[in-house]
């Protein structure tokens, strides 16, 4: 992480902390331009609010779009490439894998990849929330108006509790879980498990499954300088490293020698763990 960028780590409330991994954020210090990184795909969302200027993301050919003050990112195909600044605050929700649908009514298959406002998410409630975040004059104010929103959101949502079984299942155990018992510890068909995470996730138990191996072997080889991209391949589930290279580019469209050169010499938004966290103190709620 860079000098001149403050970071801070909140745990959620324990209501949502099933849901939730965290809440954290960034704070640039002084005026010196940020290289911001590029977002790779994983298995859960970010829900970003900037209480300063907001992301500009590249959108090819030389352009740029200007994302809203506050917007969600669902990345699974695809990378996003965030454009340089100066001006940086904001707070992130970290949501956990197949957990969105518990506060957002729009199915999951028209999230991914896509950078949708809160406006679009949530209408004009979503709006005036972005609004009051912003405006909030202190971190522990937006972090209370964002919990106190998303407990209201999840007071109002019907659960899927299976889906939610068997998608904590498959990510924590993305290794060696296959998917056929995947369906035999959850009680589910093999065809019925893939229509509940279709209908959800709008993904397949698979496409998941190699995901959170994805996302895992990335984290640690940013996290840890000294790791060997081999070995973490293997200690995640793949085949061998040719395997993980051909994953990779599939997903970044590049190798993961030139993305992890580039990315462990600046900003990254992977978080660390818990206990090497420098955390703040959460507000009470509500």
């Amino acid at each position: 992480m860079s000098d001149a960028m403050r970071t801070f780590h909140v745990p959620p409330a324990n209501i949502l902390a099933p849901y939730i991994d965290r809440l954290w954020g960034l704070e640039s210090v002084g005026n010196e331009r940020i290289a911001l990184p590029i977002l790779l795909p994983g298995t859960g969302a970010e829900l970003y609010f900037h209480y300063s200027t907001p992301f500009r993301r590249s959108a090819g050919s030389g352009e740029s779009v200007v994302c809203h003050d506050a917007h969600l990112f669902c990345i699974r195909s695809r990378p996003i490439e965030l454009l340089p600044a100066r001006d940086i605050g904001f707070v992130a929700v970290r949501f956990r894998a197949g957990m969105m649908h518990r506060f957002i009514d729009i199915p999951g298959g028209e999230l991914i990849d896509r950078d949708l406002s809160a406006d679009d998410l949530w209408g004009a409630t979503g709006q005036t929330l972005a609004t009051r975040v912003a405006s909030a004059e202190t971190l522990t104010e937006r972090l209370r108006l964002i919990q106190c929103f998303l407990v209201e959101r999840l007071a109002r949502r019907s659960s899927d509790l299976v889906f939610e079984h068997a998608a904590t299942l498959l990510y924590d155990n993305c290794i060696d879980l296959t998917i056929d018992h995947l369906a035999e510890r959850v009680g589910l068909g093999r065809r019925q498990l893939e229509r509940r995470f279709n209908a959800i996730a709008g993904q397949t138990p698979v496409e998941l499954r190699g995901l959170a191996r994805f996302q895992k072997t990335v984290r640690t080889l940013i996290l840890d300088n000294g790791a060997q991209t081999t070995d973490a391949a293997l200690a995640h589930g793949y085949y061998d490293q040719a395997h993980f290279i051909r994953h990779f580019r599939g997903l970044a469209a590049e190798s993961p020698e030139r993305h992890l050169k580039a990315a462990r010499t600046r900003t990254h938004f992977y978080n660390t763990p818990w206990r090497a966290c420098t955390k703040i103190a959460a507000p009470l709620y509500p």
